[in-house]
């Protein structure tokens, strides 16, 4: 297997346009120091699926982050569909239970094109003061996100997406081989936006990330691929 380079721990979240000239010019800027785009909810219904095409012609992955969440027979048919799409990562939310993400699992298995199913923990807007006083949990933040990610193993997905915080706390209880991606990662000194919990792309990736979501940093910076060729080389001291 070849090596992981800096580029390959960078996942660009194309959720900062409604224009796909301008989503499609972002990937053409920076391809050279990204190796894995994001599109959300938002690109993905506004574009629909040959949005795709855009990633597929620069050669790099696809993350089709639609975080399903229903029931299990709606999620395994709505992975099935995604797969058809070629989509190298698919995201769900874990908060589903297990039933949920097995039926995730059991969509991919005759795929043609298998996807790694990730499983999303607690999103990174959501700090200590809503998950107990809006989503009444009970618990710190960090255990809910242990309590979610045992689940994620029992279902025997492939990887989970969590808070770079919260690295340290799972990493025991889950298997060496899982895929941890890290959102809300920010530059040292870079405005947090609307993330609470956020860290830098060296803190990540040497507390054991395997690939960064960063978005607005190098969407929203004067330069792209200056922003982008910046933050792989954060990537590549922290190898």
């Amino acid at each position: 297997m070849t090596a992981k380079t800096a580029k390959d721990y960078i996942a660009l979240a194309l959720d900062n346009t409604g224009d796909a000239d301008v989503l499609k010019g972002f990937i053409v800027d920076t391809a050279e120091y990204v190796g894995v785009y994001k599109l959300g909810l938002e690109q993905f219904t506004r574009f629909g699926p040959k949005i795709l095409d855009s990633v597929r012609g620069a050669d790099r992955k696809i993350f089709l982050d639609l975080k399903f969440h229903d029931i299990p027979n709606t999620v395994e048919k709505a992975v099935r569909a995604a797969c058809e799409h070629g989509a190298d990562y698919l995201t769900i939310h874990t908060q589903g239970g297990v039933e949920m993400m097995i039926a995730a699992s059991v969509a991919t298995a005759r795929a043609a094109h298998r996807p790694k199913i990730l499983g999303v923990t607690l999103l990174t807007s959501i700090d200590q003061t809503m998950l107990n006083g809006d989503l009444g949990v009970p618990l710190p933040t960090g255990k809910y996100v242990l309590h979610l990610a045992q689940k994620a193993v029992i279902a025997g997905i492939d990887g989970l997406v969590c808070s770079a915080a919260d690295l340290e706390m799972i990493k025991p209880a889950i298997p060496h081989d899982f895929d941890i991606v890290t959102p809300g990662i920010r530059p040292a000194g870079a405005d947090a936006d609307d993330q609470k919990r956020v860290a830098t792309p060296e803190w990540a990736v040497k507390n054991g990330a395997t690939l960064l979501v960063i978005g607005r940093p190098i969407t929203g910076a004067a330069s792209p691929k200056k922003a982008a060729e910046d933050i792989a080389k954060r990537v590549e001291s922290a190898l």
